[in-house]
């Protein structure tokens, strides 16, 4: 008897969707176009449930009847999902398999390929390369076999939208077809399409509390239209997918309109000062009447990257074929976090100057500081290695390397003061009567000739943990004294990663935004506290 394991649908991705997020450590989220926080005065609905209503399954009965009295419609005309992708996945159940086909213009929401390939049914792309709905490719797209059609307006990720009159065109043209109408960022548009998709035959309509209720952590969507199409979406979906506290929390939000109100005019302000400074950024930001802004024709993975290194998640896509020149960024949701969105753009796009750490940005330290460190220890018994070296420096707060080799020393149990170490290393770096200092060893790092000419296009400055001395001494040694405007050094403010002395460079300087590169985590820290664009380089 042969071996033999379970055999997967072979229709389904082959792996979970998951957003590619940078890895740097983020503390403004605008990649998952979440709305405004609620006010916590909303969680005081939830002191109403009882034990019994934890005990039971929920009837999601009271909230369904509530959304068709504001919608005016039956009871029956809607059903409410776990979030509205979860009535897409239902409507992509209800009405396609194999032999039918879904049209759906791309880019768009992603989960809607997913969705529709896992029913064995044949997805027709049609490209959304317009501010616009592409109406009379997706017709030109159609057949008999067409079951399904994908109008996601505003768009993800474009912020492109339908108009009502070609709603209805594309209705009246594929009458056989149902429109999957998904209008989660719909509070955000010029027009609200409800009451249009509500009245056409072959329509259902998807929204969510997840965007302008800013509820995307409780996973409320409903679907709306026809009865007997809302019928199939009850079929085709779980009995019980909301939680009570959900519940009751969606049916709170419902009842606040003022705090709705506030939310859409405040985010749709902040969509118009991004615009705003996108394009002042030398980019082209399609028209957006969603709660982002999406931008193409850019290198996409720089921007993520760069923003990440300032503390902001973006969306990008660096792998995908449409998308790996774009990106999409939420709004912000205050004045605060809008200014500092605001303020990065233009950091990133034009810098005022470009700062430098010395010590293995510039000046080749291998043989002279790192050096100095190992022999110093060794006065004392205790053997260090480069590797002991980097992995100090990697833990922060390590701008001193009199301090380090401190640290290195009294960590192997030794009992020295800081003082007794700060002289042994300074006999070696500085040298003694007769004996040449570590510090001859230093080279400059790369071709002078390039940094020479970067000196040409914009203003250049040092931000160094070294004493003055010692860092005048290797600029005169390279014959770099005259490149660089300003030097801030171990006397002039607090050591990185405070970023005094980041702060201290672009006021000596009179600039706001710059850039600056590093080689230890205390430089990017710096950097990033500081305002000014962090680059990591690996140190020889």
């Amino acid at each position: 008897m042969s071996a033999s394991t379970p055999t997967p649908n072979p229709w389904l991705p082959d792996a979970p969707y998951r957003v590619p997020r940078h890895s740097a450590p983020l503390n403004l989220r605008l990649d998952g176009n979440e709305g405004i926080a609620p006010q916590p005065s909303l969680l005081e609905s939830l002191a109403a449930l009882s034990p019994e209503d934890l005990q039971r399954y929920p009837s999601p009965g009271g909230l369904e009847a509530q959304l068709a009295e504001r919608f005016g419609l039956d009871a029956a005309q809607v059903v409410v999902t776990a979030g509205a992708d979860e009535g897409l996945l239902r409507a992509c159940r209800a009405f396609l398999g194999p032999g039918r086909n879904l049209v759906l213009p791309e880019p768009s929401f992603e989960m809607i390929r997913r969705f529709a390939t896992s029913t064995q049914c044949e997805v027709r792309s049609v490209a959304y390369d317009m501010p616009r709905y592409p109406t009379d490719k997706v017709i030109a797209a159609s057949d008999e076999s067409t079951a399904l059609i994908a109008v996601v307006s505003p768009n993800n990720p474009t912020g492109g939208v339908i108009s009502a009159d070609e709603l209805r065109r594309l209705s009246d043209a594929l009458p056989h077809a149902m429109l999957m109408v998904d209008l989660a960022y719909i509070e955000f548009a010029d027009e609200d399409l409800t009451a249009v998709a509500l009245s056409l035959p072959n329509t259902l309509v998807f929204r969510t509390f997840s965007k302008a209720r800013g509820l995307a952590g409780l996973r409320v969507g409903y679907a709306m239209g026809d009865a007997r199409w809302v019928r199939l979406l009850r079929a085709t979906g779980l009995p019980y997918p909301l939680s009570a506290p959900a519940l009751r929390l969606a049916e709170a939000s419902l009842r606040d309109e003022r705090e709705l109100e506030s939310n859409i005019a405040l985010l749709n302000a902040s969509r118009a000062r991004l615009e705003e400074a996108l394009r002042g950024a030398g980019l082209n930001p399609w028209p957006s009447q969603g709660n982002f802004v999406f931008a193409q024709g850019l290198d996409g993975r720089w921007w993520r990257d760069a923003m990440a290194g300032l503390g902001i998640g973006i969306r990008a896509w660096p792998e995908h074929p449409q998308l790996d020149d774009a990106i999409r960024i939420s709004c912000p949701g205050s004045e605060d976090e809008s200014a500092r969105l605001t303020d990065a753009i233009t950091t990133i796009a034009s810098p005022e100057a470009i700062l430098f750490d010395l010590d293995g940005v510039l000046a080749d330290v291998s043989e002279s500081y790192r050096r100095a460190i190992i022999e110093s220890a060794a006065d004392f018994g205790v053997t260090v290695t480069q590797g002991d070296i980097e992995a100090m420096k990697a833990k922060g707060d390590a701008n001193n390397d009199w301090v380090v080799t401190w640290r290195l020393v009294t960590q192997a149990g030794i009992n020295a003061t800081l003082e007794d170490v700060t002289a042994r290393f300074e006999a070696r770096y500085q040298g003694s009567e007769g004996v040449g200092g570590l510090y001859l060893s230093e080279r400059f790092i790369g071709p002078i000739e390039r940094l020479r000419a970067l000196a040409s296009r914009i203003t250049l400055g040092i931000v160094t943990g070294r004493p003055r001395r010692d860092a005048e001494r290797f600029l005169e040694q390279v014959g770099l004294q005259d490149v660089f405007t300003v030097l801030i050094c171990m006397e002039d403010a607090a050591l990185k990663p405070s970023p005094e002395p980041v702060r201290a460079a672009l006021s000596a300087l009179g600039v706001t935004h710059a850039w600056m590169i590093g080689d230890t985590p205390d430089d990017v820290v710096a950097a990033r506290e500081a305002g000014v664009l962090p680059f990591g380089v690996l140190a020889p």
